[in-house]
């Protein structure tokens, strides 16, 4: 395609498209994605790219799948869509469902479907609120989360995600939103040494609820690995002393696992790693690998039952018209059945502590503070003092400059500040993974 065709589209994108956290200064020369196979991603201008980050997070069996066009045509052929409100039902969504009752923790084995993460979010805390409602505890309402947080950012999802940035220009966000600080393990300052950092981080969440009163608390909402907040791993005994304390106070504990869901961490599910189980449990992204859109909430035995115990008047009045969409969840059969087909949960945990191994390789280089990961998750941070982990100043935008490094070399993921972040496909090979390190290291060398 001529330099004056792509001219053309980027003006005509310009004029008539407003894209996800838009300004026009950071979109004059957008790439435009025209292809992909594999862990690999073509521009209009024929560039090819490793996918570092599965796009957003989402393509875990990466691109150019045709089992998932055909499921999508072959339901489309048949029954394209058909309401999912009470009364009204479709075998995809059905058979998607109790396929998820095998695959998600044992507590949860009842699902109810939305069209991605920021929708599961909403049903999540309004699903927490029905049931103090229900169980006749109607002044628990509050949500705790955290900072580095991202849950969505429609109005009650904005206001639990934890990255400021989102805020501003949507204020006031909505009542009834608590933050407490990230584990962080290479930045939390633990002010009671006498128990573990992760203990020490979890007890803010206790310290919270306390301050706001247990009797005002409905849930507390938490990716098991924070993900667009920098790739947080927590300390390994920091979610079994959350789960204790939301046990001990009845406070409901949701998992984001719209990230983490479908393999992404070694896990189907990534709280799997630390031997708890939450009351709800949402997700999106990898479960359809981002081919249609799709995401939902799956809900604790206790819930479904004070779902099912209400009286009519009292129903659990919440829905979404794309709710249980047939091609949509045909779709996510499909993928389920490709990950369990090709092993590809056992793959990211192989294949993710490749990525790590070479990318704590780098820690050799003397402003690479901190590398961490789960899975075939992983983040580089990068400091100006390795010693004392003092930032870089914001204004050296030095993110920005080893992405554009990157983007040089073959190789497209995100950043966050001075955080470079991957998460590539589960199909990804081991040459691509070794070349995301080597690319990472002269891109870092070059920019710094």
């Amino acid at each position: 395609m001529t330099a004056a065709e792509v001219h053309k589209h980027t003006q005509a994108d310009l004029a008539h498209l407003i894209h996800p956290l838009y300004h026009p200064s950071a979109h004059q020369s957008p790439k435009i994605w025209v292809e992909g196979h594999g862990a690999v991603l073509k521009d209009i201008e024929g560039n090819e790219y490793i996918d570092g980050l599965s796009c957003l997070w989402n393509v875990n069996v990466g691109h150019g799948r045709r089992e998932l066009a055909e499921a999508a045509m072959e339901q489309m052929s048949t029954l394209a869509y058909a309401s999912a409100y009470t009364g009204s039902t479709n075998l995809p969504a059905i058979r998607l469902a109790e396929k998820l009752s095998e695959l998600a923790y044992p507590s949860i084995n009842t699902f109810f479907f939305t069209s991605g993460g920021a929708e599961a979010t909403e049903s999540s805390f309004k699903t927490a609120r029905f049931y103090w409602k229900a169980v006749g505890k109607p002044d628990k309402v509050k949500i705790i989360s955290r900072m580095r947080a991202y849950h969505g950012v429609t109005m009650a999802a904005m206001s639990a995600t934890g990255i400021p940035a989102y805020w501003p220009m949507f204020e006031p966000r909505v009542p009834g939103f608590i933050h407490i600080e990230s584990p962080y393990p290479y930045r939390f300052v633990n002010k009671t040494p006498e128990v573990s950092d992760g203990v020490a981080a979890a007890n803010l969440l206790e310290e919270a609820i306390l301050r706001e009163g247990p009797e005002t608390v409905a849930a507390f909402i938490a990716e098991p690995v924070q993900g667009a907040g920098g790739v947080i791993v927590p300390q390994d005994d920091y979610f079994p002393r959350i789960r204790e304390i939301c046990d001990k106070y009845e406070v409901l504990l949701i998992a984001d696992e719209v990230i983490t869901g479908f393999g992404r961490t070694g896990r189907w599910f990534a709280l799997e790693h630390y031997g708890i189980e939450p009351d709800i449990v949402q997700f999106a992204k990898g479960i359809t690998s981002g081919y249609v859109p799709l995401g939902g909430i799956g809900v604790s035995d206790r819930i479904k039952e004070a779902i099912d115990s209400v009286s009519v008047d009292r129903r659990w009045m919440h829905a979404y018209t794309y709710s249980g969409h047939p091609t949509c969840c045909a779709v996510a059969l499909a993928n389920i059945g490709i990950i369990e087909r090709e092993g590809l949960v056992q793959r990211a945990e192989v294949l993710g502590a490749r990525l790590l191994s070479g990318l704590q390789s780098l820690l050799e280089i003397e402003c690479v503070g901190d590398v961490r990961g789960k899975g075939l998750m992983a983040a580089v941070e990068l400091v100006a003092d390795q010693a004392t982990k003092e930032p870089f100043p914001a204004e050296a935008g030095v993110g920005q400059k080893v992405f554009n490094e990157l983007v040089k070399r073959g190789v497209y993921t995100r950043f966050l500040g001075d955080q470079i972040l991957f998460a590539p496909p589960l199909v990804t090979t081991e040459e691509q993974i070794d070349r995301i390190v080597q690319a990472l290291r002269e891109s870092i060398e070059a920019a710094v």
